[in-house]
C-alpha cells in the first residue's frame, strides 16, 4: 500500500525543486483501457478493481540542479501530467506518465532524454477571487486543457487519497530499457476541491475513452522540498 512518506531516500538528489498549487483529477478507468498503453515489465495498479488516470496541473518552482543554491536565479514555470499509477511484477509501485505538458524547454529535454513524454505547450497558471485557473495548449498539436477549481478545507487523507498520492517512484523508457527514477518530499498536505469548470482533450489523446462522471478532486498548496534521484535501468530479469 503506497504511503504518505516516501519508503526511500531520493540520494543522491540530482534535482530539487518545488511543485506547489498542485490540483489533482482522478478517473477510473476498466484497467484492459490501461493497460495496453503500459510498457512491458509494468501492469496496473488497482484500486477497488479500476485502473485510474490523474491530470495533475501544478506550478514547478525553484528548479534546480542539486547542489547548486536558489538565488540568485530560480525556474518556474507550469507543468500538467496525465499520469497512471503501476506495480512492477515484484510489487515495487510507481507513477507512469501518460504525457507531461510543460512550458520550460530546458525540462522538455531533460525529460526526454530518459523517455518521459513531454510536450512544449502554452501554460499558464494564475488565481481570480479565490479560484485557480489552469489552461495549457500543445504546441504544435491539439490537446488543450482549462480547469477552474476552488479549493476546500483541508481533509484527513483516506485510504483511497493515499494511494492515488502517495507514490514515491516514476517509471519512463528510453530505447527499449526501463528506468525508475525516485521522489523525496514532504507528505502532500491535502485539501478538498470543487471543480467549477474543465474542457480537456489530454486524456483521449492518449487513446484512453472519454472519462465518464466528475472526477475525484484533490487540492494541495504543494511541497516545498522535492528532491528527484537520478533514474537507474530497470534489469529486465526483475520483470519476471
Amino acid at each position: 500500500m503506497p504511503s504518505l512518506s516516501p519508503d526511500e531516500r531520493a540520494w543522491p538528489p540530482v534535482l530539487k525543486a518545488g511543485w506547489l498549487r498542485q490540483t489533482f483529477l482522478h478517473w477510473p478507468f476498466r484497467p484492459a483501457d490501461v493497460q495496453v498503453l503500459l510498457p512491458p515489465g509494468l501492469r496496473v495498479d488497482e484500486y477497488d478493481g479500476m485502473a485510474w488516470v490523474s491530470l495533475t496541473p501544478f506550478l514547478m518552482a525553484s528548479v534546480r540542479p542539486a547542489g547548486v543554491p536558489m538565488e540568485p536565479r530560480v525556474s518556474t514555470f507550469p507543468e500538467t501530467n496525465l499520469r497512471t499509477y503501476v506495480r512492477r511484477p515484484d510489487g515495487r509501485d510507481g507513477i507512469w506518465f501518460l504525457s507531461l505538458e510543460v512550458g520550460s524547454a530546458a525540462m522538455l529535454a531533460a525529460g526526454c532524454a530518459v523517455g518521459a513524454p513531454y510536450h512544449l505547450g502554452d501554460l499558464s497558471v494564475s488565481q481570480h477571487r479565490g479560484a485557480l485557473i489552469y489552461a495549457g495548449n500543445r504546441r504544435g498539436g491539439a490537446p488543450s486543457y482549462h480547469l477552474v477549481l476552488r479549493p476546500g478545507d483541508p481533509i484527513q487523507p483516506s485510504n483511497r487519497d493515499i494511494w492515488l498520492t502517495g507514490r514515491w517512484r516514476a517509471y519512463t523508457r528510453r530505447f527499449g530499457i526501463l528506468f525508475e527514477t525516485p521522489v523525496e518530499h514532504e507528505p502532500w498536505p491535502l485539501a478538498a476541491g470543487v471543480v467549477e469548470e474543465l474542457t480537456e482533450t489530454l486524456v483521449t489523446a492518449t487513446g484512453l475513452p472519454t472519462p465518464y462522471g466528475d472526477p475525484l478532486v484533490h487540492f494541495s498548496t504543494g511541497v516545498r522540498d522535492v528532491h528527484l534521484g537520478a533514474p537507474r535501468p530497470v534489469l529486465r530479469s526483475i520483470w519476471h
